[in-house]
């Protein structure tokens, strides 16, 4: 209980409480901070709200057939609609009366402190660590017990001690500028629109670019806390793995003390099957993936769950190395272990690997059987398999990154090459990747946050591109899938490959240069319905591309070879 308090202290200082971190600020001063308590119960309602539906919302969602994603919806809709509530006071007083009579949490006049916790409470998606991890697969898995009740408690009240600080220091900032304490309504309706904004970002996970920025300086003081010998000792008696063996037979590790040692090759036993996979994502009409069946190849099995800032850190590098090394023979399965009920949906998922670039196979493991046959506590967690089926290592968590592609580099015997270095942009010795210019994946543009959606909008950029970027010159429209050219459209492209192609569509001519070939020259001609055209054949080339477009011409994606 202990360290679950410390654990909820460390997750609420996270950038996992970003999205809700405004609602709780402006909170505090709706009623130009006259009333002490506020924070107390925004925050008594978030921990409440979170604690109950973490233990019982899988159960009873499921008793009652309800979809796995409702209550994250209903937490969403209820900030929008309480938000609206403080920017329109009829609408307000309409919200306020079923719960007028309702002790000791009073409604004020414009909108339910505790309401708004609850709501907040059924969004908050916290950054999993062993604790929480053991809370949730619980919850699903075993039913609810007095040590896990016990343990949840102590997680929740740990979240609220520094959320109930962000929330009091903010009201006593606030409370003394005389325009809050003036001009009450207009207060109320900036916080109206926060709670507005809150939900719609919430609903579109645009944050979470910015909560993958963030850095994460209090992970590795957090794994250090709860996965010490005696918490590990701990989690493993609650939720009955100490009955387990977890160390393999013969000469072999455990994962456990596989994993003390990432650096190098070692034996950690036979790996384990797949079972209980609800659906397979990207493979042929979703066919099921054995590992027996893929003995010869070396596997990575990564569990993992969307929602989760550490697992989205970790995406990068996994799709860099499925690019590299899939056709060298290496195959990563990514295993999907809901965190929350709303991440069991599949069509949530599929729209999360479609976010992340994630081509490689994801299983959904809805039921936890796989994690479980795993003995798994976090999320992130891999296994890199070898050709015989021996996990040969094991990593918890982020980070080991140039140390695993150098063990996928040992075991397929490929030629050493420098590891991918996301620190650097993504930059490497190997060729250019697959670039996309519609914002729904833009990741490579140099041209920053200035890429503006759906407008026709002129760019301007001094500077070439930084290795494997491309930049916006001139007019461009740039929508979900594509960017269409206007007048003086061009694009520069600092790229390193064999081939260089563009997917087009439209009507018109591109006009193909290289800054550093002066007789190079091609122009494409673009026909109608998209199709692949050829930018650059020939020997491996590192240069800037420069292509100057006629108006009408989209734009779709780079790929190289």
């Amino acid at each position: 209980m202990l360290v679950g308090l410390i654990s909820g202290i460390i997750t609420a200082i996270s950038p996992c409480v970003l999205p809700v971190l405004p609602a709780i600020l402006t909170s505090a001063i709706q009623d130009g901070g006259r009333n002490r308590r506020r924070p107390l119960v925004v925050v008594a309602g978030l921990v409440t709200s979170f604690a109950v539906f973490t233990l019982l919302g899988g159960i009873l969602l499921s008793s009652l057939g309800l979809p796995d994603d409702l209550l994250r919806w209903t937490g969403i809709a209820v900030l929008a609609i309480v938000g609206v509530g403080l920017m329109i006071p009829k609408v307000g007083e309409l919200l306020q009366r079923p719960f007028e009579r309702v002790r000791p949490v009073q409604m004020d006049r414009g909108g339910n402190g505790y309401v708004m916790g609850l709501a907040l409470g059924l969004v908050f998606v916290p950054c999993a660590g062993p604790i929480l991890a053991s809370i949730t697969v619980l919850a699903a898995t075993n039913g609810v017990s007095w040590g896990l009740v016990a343990l949840t408690l102590a997680f929740s009240a740990g979240i609220a001690i520094p959320l109930l600080g962000f929330g009091f220091a903010g009201q006593a900032i606030f409370s003394r500028i005389t325009l809050v304490r003036e001009r009450l309504q207009l207060i109320r309706a900036i916080s109206g629109a926060v709670l507005v904004a809150t939900a719609l970002v919430i609903a579109t996970n645009v944050a979470e670019p910015l909560q993958r920025l963030v850095p994460e300086q209090l992970a590795s003081i957090q794994n250090q806390i709860e996965d010490s010998d005696t918490v590990r000792d701990e989690l493993d008696s609650l939720t009955g793995r100490e009955a387990v063996d977890t160390a393999a037979t013969g000469d072999a590790l455990s994962f456990d003390e596989c994993e003390a040692n990432t650096a190098v090759l070692q034996n950690c036993g036979p790996a384990r099957d797949l079972p209980g996979i609800d659906a397979w994502l990207n493979t042929d009409d979703g066919q099921a993936l054995d590992l027996a069946d893929l003995e010869g190849q070396v596997v990575l099995v990564d569990f993992w769950t969307y929602s989760c800032i550490n697992c989205q850190r970790t995406f990068p590098y996994l799709t860099a190395w499925d690019e590299r090394y899939r056709d060298q023979g290496l195959t990563i399965i990514g295993v999907h272990t809901p965190e929350f009920a709303f991440e069991k949906v599949v069509d949530n998922v599929a729209d999360a690997t479609d976010r992340y670039g994630i081509d490689y196979p994801v299983a959904i493991d809805n039921e936890y059987q796989t994690w479980r046959e795993w003995d798994q506590r976090f999320w992130p967690a891999h296994y890199l398999i070898d050709q015989t089926g021996t996990v040969r290592q094991v990593h918890y968590g982020e980070g080991a990154y140039a140390e695993t592609e150098e063990l996928i580099q040992q075991l397929l015997d490929a030629a050493p090459q420098d590891v991918v270095d996301m620190d650097t942009g993504g930059h490497t010795t190997d060729r250019t990747q697959e670039t996309y210019l519609g914002y729904g994946r833009l990741q490579y543009a140099d041209n920053g946050g200035q890429v503006v959606h759906d407008e026709p909008v002129a760019y301007g950029h001094d500077a070439f591109p930084q290795p494997d970027h491309f930049a916006y010159v001139g007019e461009w429209t740039v929508t979900d899938e594509y960017a269409l050219a206007g007048e003086g459209a061009m694009l520069m492209l600092n790229f390193y490959a064999s081939d260089a192609h563009l997917v087009m569509a439209g009507e018109g001519e591109v006009r193909v240069t290289l800054l550093n070939d002066d007789s190079y020259e091609r122009t494409v001609e673009v026909d109608g319905t998209a199709d692949l055209y050829d930018l650059w054949e020939g020997d491996p080339h590192e240069d800037v591309m420069i292509l100057e477009f006629t108006p009408g011409v989209e734009a779709y994606a780079f790929t190289f070879g």
